[in-house]
């Protein structure tokens, strides 16, 4: 039997919106989770020189490991031996060795929906059983302890999120002890996907393994290190998983790529760079949560991490798919409909990434506000005459 992998819709989104730009069309992208800056400077010229002096293969550098480790200490509080970070091809491979060290075809694997596409997609890959948890605005759209108590049976394992994909939603650090509590006195093994942490607009982002010493922790440097094309992530295991995972990582994607580990290395010291873009990221939040309430888009998720805006549609449409497809080609402007994240409810949610420019998204409003005055003119005109 073959699983059934659904597409990534923003992926045709996309393309439509490439195709639109081959044609002389300027297209805004805002379809992605991937910052439109470049990696940091430093980082660059470290890879011009590994380039020119050496022949690189097969590689993992310890050096990078020991720093990864040391981010732990610095932004936690706790001690990581660098041994039990796996240095993967990004986050998504790391998601792959997190889940297949863990579970055997079958298990159930609890997450949030809405939630980032892969983590289903994943789990079906694998022969899991993906158990889906609606989260609203009552729960912030996060998990909660509570949620988790409630299920019977109990899942082999829960995927936490915060910062979340689509929402941007943290959660609490008192609600991360509360999941962490439960998932010890029910047997669950969490999966922690950090991607995000560093970009968060005054709420700090605790890691669960704060709470969940034995937690797998995925992380990447495409977020906020700004170098999502240069496919480097690791996965923080717990001593027990070391073997599993290296073994699982060296059969199935060998090392990451040494030129992108040289240059990860050295975007550990591009700090304030780094934060500048997060500067910028927090201008762009700004401004959309200032415009979009006045364009009609009122119910949002709170972005209190990440780069989006999840913006509730369904006084405009029931297909946020066909929603997206308008919008880009009657603005230029490319967004991700909600199904990707909510197979249920989706179809009433639109994601905006907001990774660009402040001059990009301020163009994106120019362009957008007509056309959403439309939209809500005629959904209006549709009611009363209903």
């Amino acid at each position: 039997m073959v699983a059934k992998i659904e597409p990534f819709h923003a992926i045709a989104i996309s393309r439509i919106a490439h195709r639109l730009r081959e044609e002389g069309r300027s297209v805004i992208h805002m379809e992605f989770g991937q910052p439109s800056t470049g990696a940091p400077a430093a980082a660059i010229a470290a890879a011009r020189h590994v380039l020119d002096t050496d022949a690189m293969g097969y590689w993992e550098s310890n050096a990078l490991k020991a720093r990864i480790a040391g981010l732990y200490r610095e932004r936690h509080g706790v001690e990581v031996d660098p041994e039990r970070i796996i240095l993967t091809c990004g986050a998504s491979p790391a998601l792959v060795l997190a889940l297949s060290c863990l579970f055997e075809p079958g298990d159930q694997v609890a997450f949030a929906r809405p939630g980032y596409v892969a983590y289903r997609n994943t789990i079906k890959a694998l022969y899991l059983d993906p158990v889906e948890l609606a989260c609203g605005p009552e729960q912030r759209f996060q998990i909660t302890a509570a949620a988790l108590a409630a299920l019977d049976p109990p899942p082999r394992g829960v995927i936490i999120s915060s910062p979340a994909n689509p929402t941007g939603t943290i959660i609490a650090p008192e609600e991360a002890s509360a999941i962490a509590a439960v998932c010890r006195e029910r047997g669950i093994h969490i999966v922690s996907d950090e991607i995000y942490h560093g970009l968060s607009y005054g709420t700090a982002t605790r890691s669960l393994i704060e709470d969940a010493p034995d937690a797998l922790i995925i992380n990447s440097f495409s977020k906020y290190f700004s170098m999502a094309g240069w496919r480097l992530g690791w996965l923080l295991v717990p001593p027990d998983l070391i073997d599993a995972a290296r073994a699982r990582m060296g059969n199935l994607f060998l090392t990451p790529p040494s030129l992108a580990q040289h240059a990860g290395l050295v975007a550990f010291d591009c700090r304030d760079e780094l934060n500048g873009h997060v500067e910028t990221y927090a201008r762009n939040r700004a401004m959309l949560l200032e415009a979009l309430p006045r364009l009609g888009l009122g119910r949002i998720a709170p972005p209190d991490g990440a780069f989006y805006i999840y913006a509730d549609v369904r006084d405009l449409t029931d297909d946020s798919m066909a929603f997206c497809q308008r919008l880009l080609l009657d603005t230029g402007v490319a967004i991700a409909p909600g199904i990707d994240f909510d197979p249920v409810d989706g179809r009433h949610f639109i994601r905006f990434s907001f990774a660009v420019s402040t001059e990009l998204v301020a163009e994106a409003l120019r362009r957008i506000t007509p056309w959403l005055t439309e939209r809500t003119r005629e959904a209006a005109g549709s009611m009363t005459a209903a």
